[in-house]
């Protein structure tokens, strides 16, 4: 009944949708070149042979299955892989990064003659949905039309229990759509029970299988040369209200560490000028890498307002702190700036990663932070204790090992619902 309901509203919901998606557009957040494609209208034929259609809403969620990707392709020579993704910078960090033989689109807006044109047009063989996100037009059809699916990197937070289990008659058969269900963790996995997923498994987070961001051995060369010297941390990811927070770490402690520079690198790089106009105001002398610049000797702050090169600001700076932790997002990934050697650090909003965070901190592997005060404190010590730095490091380094097979375990599971699909290995 809610499923029918939630259909027909949808139906009526078109203009509105257009509506809405014209004025993200205007603001930067759709991709203009692109827009037909979030109806579900392709912008590339559908190649013969196989298909897996690959779901992830964003950033994040797309570098955590590039390895899966990956792994589908080898084990498969005739397969196509299409993933979507609903966002203008994950769209592009995909036009990079995605290997040959696989295809990025956008994903289409929920609504059923837009569900229905895309399903038509690619016709996937076989369905992997990552993470958490739930589109119930989509996924209805993907039910109606019996295609194999299962939901890959499954989590199901206490709040988003909390809520759905008012809600059990829309999602209990939205999830009945997955014939295999993989929890990043025991806990995501008894929630996602409770509300009717079926054969769920708790194999661990891909996150620790990805590869790390890359990084051009050029530049990162070109960066340690205009940062030789200086002690040098990166506050990571940052969004609206930790960047006066980072500023506040570098006053605080730029008298006691001679030199000091300051990386800030913005969740959503378009906040470049701003952050850099609030430096400024500060008096902290900042430079923005997409203008070209390099840290100058006189700069205080580097903005790394560029989209993709986290890799490169990892291997430079020893200490990060993470973002979206020092205010109430969840967090932003711990695990590449562990698996890279870094010393990690982060807020007391981390709930995005539960499960990561008990993990690296169980083993030494990062330092949770109760506020701004104590982030300087553990920036400026870090930065001094070279051994100190290195026993966060050797614990991080302990936890991205045991788990870096984890895709293997996914695969192992994901078997069936491949099989089915018609996805079998070469070998």
């Amino acid at each position: 009944m809610l499923q029918s309901l939630y259909r027909g509203l949808t139906t009526l919901a078109g203009p509105a949708v257009r509506l809405y998606l014209d004025r993200r557009r205007a603001a930067g957040k759709e991709d203009s070149a692109r827009q037909a494609e979030r109806f579900g209208a392709a912008s590339r034929t559908r190649p013969a042979g196989r298909l897996a259609w690959i779901h992830a809403a964003s950033v994040g969620e797309a570098n955590s299955v590039l390895v899966l990707v990956d792994r589908l392709l080898d084990r498969s020579p005739d397969l196509t892989v299409l993933m979507t993704t609903g966002t203008v910078t994950s769209a592009q960090l995909m036009g990079r990064r995605l290997p040959a033989r696989a295809i990025h689109q956008y994903v289409p807006v929920d609504l059923p003659d837009a569900v229905n044109r895309f399903l038509d047009h690619w016709r996937p063989d076989v369905v992997l949905w990552t993470e958490s996100e739930i589109w119930p037009n989509l996924l209805a059809a993907v039910r109606s039309r019996g295609i194999p699916a299962a939901l890959v990197n499954a989590r199901m937070s206490e709040r988003s229990f909390a809520r759905w289990r008012y809600a059990s008659g829309l999602i209990t058969p939205l999830l009945s759509t997955f014939q295999v269900t993989l929890a990043q963790s025991e806990g995501d996995a008894e929630r996602l029970r409770k509300l009717g997923a079926r054969a769920v498994a708790s194999v661990g987070n891909l996150k620790f299988s990805a590869e790390p961001p890359p990084a051009r051995p050029d530049q990162l060369a070109a960066l340690r040369e205009a940062c030789a010297g200086r002690p040098v941390w990166l506050h990571a990811s940052t969004h609206p209200g930790e960047d006066e927070v980072a500023a506040a770490v570098h006053e605080a402690l730029a008298t006691r560490l001679p030199g000091l520079l300051t990386i800030i690198a913005p969740r959503h790089a378009n906040r470049g000028a701003d952050i850099a106009a609030l430096m400024r105001a500060r008096g902290l002398a900042a430079s923005r890498r997409s203008e070209g610049a390099l840290p100058d000797t006189t700069d205080a702050v580097y903005i790394a307002d560029t989209m993709g090169e986290l890799g490169l600001f990892y291997r430079l700076a020893p200490v990060v702190c993470m973002g979206g932790s020092f205010v109430p997002h969840g967090g932003q990934n711990p695990v590449e700036p562990a698996q890279l050697g870094c010393a990690v650090l982060y807020g007391p909003h981390m709930w995005n990663f539960d499960e990561i965070t008990r993990q690296l901190e169980s083993a030494g592997g990062a330092l949770p932070l109760a506020d701004a005060a104590a982030l300087t404190e553990a920036v400026g010590r870090l930065l001094a204790d070279h051994e100190a730095r290195g026993r966060i490091v050797a614990g991080a380094a302990s936890v991205t090992d045991r788990n870096r097979r984890i895709v293997d375990r996914a695969l192992e599971v994901l078997d069936p619902v491949l099989g089915a699909g018609g996805i079998r290995s070469a070998a």
